[in-house]
């Protein structure tokens, strides 16, 4: 078994050091490229202060490279021996280079390390979940503009209530997902930060330059304070998890929408077999399994914010091991959205309205307000209209869905969506997604082969 980072000469309980590693491994072996371009930067800000020569930031450098490319291949594995990332990555260290790798921790904790991987790791996956959100949008988007004047019932108390349009349906969940966009950025901008330098929750003593690793790995800046860059771990992934909570609502909502519009009773849309599954009794059963699936997954989704949020309630401050268990529903949660949010898109893009099912639906009843308007228009004041119609509901005349919806004009409804504006939206977040994923591809080439600024 590999020696531990810390080793003291003796040797830790079997039954407690699995207790503590757990399945952490599994997700370090997420996280080696990260590790790798932190301590790049890092054995980059120690040569920077005369803590290693150039020719051991050299061998390091090249050792890391090394690393990453095995890793990539995989080669190079955190297996449950190792400890962890980090710990496998400097006995690696050590045996590829000798001395410098006994020295590249210097001025650095695990605890940073920690951290800035897992920062690094969203800047590396956000820019995938951040695409399979949009092109879900994009799904959406295209249902609403074939489909932005297709009569539909719209619903309150799970009851029919007035004329609606397909458009406005898709739209309502294209929107939504743009806004839950926005609070995503917002949460990534919180995580733009770099912990390194903080070491242990302290600082250390020497004159580390911490703005210069922080530019190096593509951080807006370094986080200030070195106590609350550790406080801050598991509180900045939360940020994260939240607005992907929202995402993951919208989606539940959205198949449970599709579930209940897909049944026999409604028949509204229908869609291919192929994205059903059957009965193991029933040979006529064809289930949307997949929705029922995306309906559930936005509690596990809330269970996973839940759960980083309960790990972090009353810690003191200073690093404590109890972080460690918010790794792995930070992890689950960028993954879980990416391919929630893939299998939305691929249910919206094949859902064919059943125009003749929903103008079916379009009953009398459900022009009511518009007949009470139309007293309105002639008049009538809208509380004299409304008892008018609401005493006499078996006199509303049969109304063309069509030219109702037309009459529809303001901003919002099915006549004025804004469909235009949101596919500006989608376009333009593309665009700042590709740039991340950019940013972080030319900053990961740099820090590996490419010039260092201030030592090359």
């Amino acid at each position: 078994m590999a020696t531990k980072l810390w080793d003291k000469g003796y040797d830790l309980n079997p039954e407690i050091e699995a207790f503590e590693v757990g399945d952490d491994v599994v997700y370090d072996n997420r996280l080696i490229l990260a590790d790798v371009l932190g301590s790049i930067a890092h054995a980059a800000g120690l040569t920077k202060v005369g803590l290693l020569t150039r020719d051991e930031f050299a061998a390091l450098r090249s050792a890391l490279a090394a690393i990453a490319e095995e890793a990539a291949a995989g080669t190079f594995r955190v297996e449950p021996g190792d400890e962890d990332v980090h710990t496998k990555i400097e006995h690696a260290l050590t045996a590829r280079t000798g001395e410098p790798g006994k020295k590249i921790h210097t001025a650095r904790s695990r605890n940073d390390q920690v951290i800035v991987d897992l920062r690094l790791f969203l800047k590396q996956e956000a820019p995938r979940v951040e695409r399979a959100i949009l092109d879900c949008a994009d799904a959406l988007l295209s249902l609403a503009e074939r489909h932005r004047l297709t009569p539909m019932p719209g619903y309150t108390h799970m009851q029919r209530a007035m004329l609606s349009s397909v458009g406005v349906w898709a739209g309502a969940y294209l929107e939504a997902l743009l806004d839950d966009l926005t609070l995503l950025d917002a949460a990534l901008d919180l995580n733009d930060q770099c912990p390194l330098g903080s070491a242990a929750s302290y600082g250390v003593p020497f004159p580390i330059d911490r703005r210069y690793v922080s530019d190096l790995l593509g951080f807006r800046a370094p986080q200030r304070n070195v106590l609350y860059a550790q406080n801050a771990r598991g509180k900045f992934e939360a940020a994260v998890v939240q607005a992907l909570s929202q995402v993951m609502l919208d989606l539940s909502k959205l198949a449970q929408d599709i579930l209940l519009f897909t049944t026999a009773e409604f028949g509204f849309f229908t869609i291919g077999a192929e994205f059903t599954t059957g009965s193991s009794i029933m040979p006529q059963k064809k289930n949307l399994g997949a929705m029922e699936m995306l309906r559930a997954k936005g509690s596990v989704m809330l269970a996973y914010q839940q759960q980083i949020m309960t790990v972090l309630a009353g810690l003191p401050s200073g690093y404590n091991m109890d972080y460690q268990e918010t790794k792995r529903p930070f992890i689950d949660a960028l993954d879980l959205t990416a391919r929630a949010a893939r299998v939305a898109a691929l249910t919206v893009r094949n859902l064919e309205p059943n125009e003749q099912a929903l103008l079916a639906a379009c009953t009398p009843d459900l022009f009511a307000t518009d007949a009470a308007y139309e007293l309105v228009a002639e008049g009538v004041p809208f509380r004299d209209a409304y008892r008018r119609v609401g005493t006499a509901l078996e006199t509303v005349p049969p109304m063309d869905p069509h030219e109702q919806l037309a009459k529809r004009t303001h901003l919002g409804t099915a006549g004025d969506l804004g469909l235009e504006e949101s596919a500006r939206q989608i376009a333009a977040r593309r665009e700042r997604a590709a740039a991340r994923a950019a940013a972080f591809e030319a900053m990961a080439e740099r820090l590996l082969a490419g010039p260092i600024p201030g030592l090359d």
